[in-house]
C-alpha cells in the first residue's frame, strides 16, 4: 500500500526506536523524568522561548493553550479552514467553553483586515474577543503558508487590542522550510504556539507547546485535567528529540515530491488541480469533473494500493511523507490515472 492518508503515518526510524529503549525515564507528573524534561528544554530553546510542555496530541496542545488564555462565555476568532474549528470534536465549546467565531480567510490564510470586522465590541453585554488562532501551514486549504509579515502584523494590532494569538503551528517546520525561515523568527511574537512531533517530523506519538513561563505552567494543570498527565513518557520524548532535531532537515524532500504528484495529477483529466498553489506536503484535489464522488474514487483507488482521505464529497487529499518515495509517488499519480480512465466502467 502507499499510504497517502496523511504524515501521521510514518513508522519511527531505528534510530528512534533505539533511543527509546535506552530512554532514561522518571515520573513526568512529579516533573522527574530527565528525558522529557530535556525535550521541552530543548524546545523552548529552538523558538527561542521560556519553557515548553510535552503533550499526547496536538488537538490536547491547542486547547490547553486555549484554556489558558480565554475565559468560558469569550470568543476565539478561527479561519473556516481551521484544525481548531473543524477537526477538534468541537472542544472549543464543549471542554473551553468559549464560542467560535469563524472567518473566511485567502486559501485559509487570515489578514487583519480580513479579522477585523469579527472584533467584538467592548461593551459588557456582547461576548469578548479574547483569542485569535492562526494555523500554519493550513491543512484543509492545501498546506498553505503565512507570511511572517502578516502574522507579526496581526499580533501587533491584537494586542493594541488587548487580545492574544494563538499558533496551531502542527506543521510549522514544513512552513518554514517554504519560507526559508527560522520557527523562532515566525512566531516570535504570538502568545502559544503547539507544534507537532508526530507529522511531517517523524515521532510515533506527541506534540509541544511552547511559550512565556507563565503560560506553560498555566497549561500544565489544565494538560492533567484533559488526561495528559503522563508517567514515564520519556520512552516517547526520546523519539521526539531526534524528531526535532533530524526532522526538519528533510522536509523539503517531502515537498518536492508533492510538487511531482500535483504536477502529474494536474495533466489527468477528470482531475482538477492548480499545481502551482500546491507549496508543502499536502495535495488536495477534486474529482468531480471525472464522475465519481470522493468516496467512489477512493474505494476504486484503494483497490490500485493507494490510500487518501476524503475533504468533501468532490475532493481528495494526499500527504506526502519520509516513508514515501519519488517512485511510490509516480505510482501514485498512475494509479489515480487509471481510476479516473475507467470510472465508467
Amino acid at each position: 500500500m502507499i499510504d497517502l492518508r496523511s504524515d501521521t503515518v510514518t513508522k519511527p526510524s531505528l534510530e528512534m526506536r533505539r533511543a527509546m529503549a535506552d530512554a532514561v525515564v522518571g515520573d513526568d507528573v512529579f516533573l522527574e523524568d530527565p528525558t522529557v524534561n530535556r525535550l521541552q528544554e530543548r524546545a523552548a530553546e529552538v523558538f527561542g522561548r521560556e519553557a515548553a510542555l510535552f503533550v499526547p496530541s496536538g488537538s490536547m496542545g491547542n486547547l490547553s493553550c486555549v484554556m489558558a488564555q480565554t475565559r468560558p462565555g469569550e470568543e476565539v476568532i478561527c479561519e473556516n479552514h481551521g484544525h481548531v474549528y473543524n477537526y477538534e470534536m468541537g472542544s472549543l465549546s464543549a471542554i473551553a467553553g468559549v464560542l467560535p467565531r469563524i472567518v473566511e480567510g485567502q486559501r485559509g490564510l487570515l489578514s487583519w483586515t480580513s479579522i477585523t470586522p469579527a472584533i467584538r465590541p467592548k461593551v459588557y453585554y456582547r461576548p469578548q474577543t479574547a483569542l485569535i488562532c492562526l494555523e500554519n501551514t493550513v491543512n484543509m486549504a492545501g498546506g498553505t503558508v503565512y507570511k511572517t509579515d502578516v502574522v507579526n502584523d496581526i499580533c501587533d494590532r491584537a494586542h493594541e487590542h488587548g487580545i492574544r494569538v494563538h499558533m496551531d503551528g502542527a506543521r510549522i517546520f514544513n512552513a518554514a522550510t517554504y519560507l526559508g525561515e527560522q520557527v523562532s523568527l515566525m512566531t516570535k511574537r504570538c502568545d502559544s504556539i503547539q507544534f507537532c512531533l508526530s507529522k511531517g517530523l517523524g515521532a510515533p506519538v506527541g506534540s509541544m507547546i511552547v511559550g512565556s513561563r507563565e503560560l506553560i505552567d498555566r497549561c500544565r494543570p489544565i494538560r492533567k485535567m484533559l488526561g495528559g498527565g503522563m508517567r514515564q513518557v520519556g520512552v516517547l520524548a526520546a523519539a521526539g528529540l531526534i524528531a526535532l532535531e533530524q526532522g526538519p532537515k528533510r522536509l523539503q524532500e517531502d515537498h518536492d515530491h508533492a510538487r511531482i504528484l500535483a504536477q502529474a495529477l494536474a495533466t489527468i483529466s477528470g482531475i482538477t488541480l492548480n499545481a502551482d498553489e500546491v507549496h508543502t506536503n499536502i495535495v488536495i484535489f477534486g474529482v468531480r469533473e471525472s464522475g465519481l464522488s470522493s468516496a467512489e474514487f477512493l474505494t476504486r483507488l484503494a483497490r490500485r494500493n493507494v490510500l487518501a482521505v476524503p475533504v468533501d464529497s468532490d475532493r481528495v487529499r494526499m500527504v506526502t511523507h519520509l516513508d514515501v518515495s519519488r517512485q511510490e509517488v509516480e505510482a501514485a499519480a498512475e494509479a489515480v490515472k487509471e481510476t479516473i480512465t475507467r470510472a465508467g466502467e
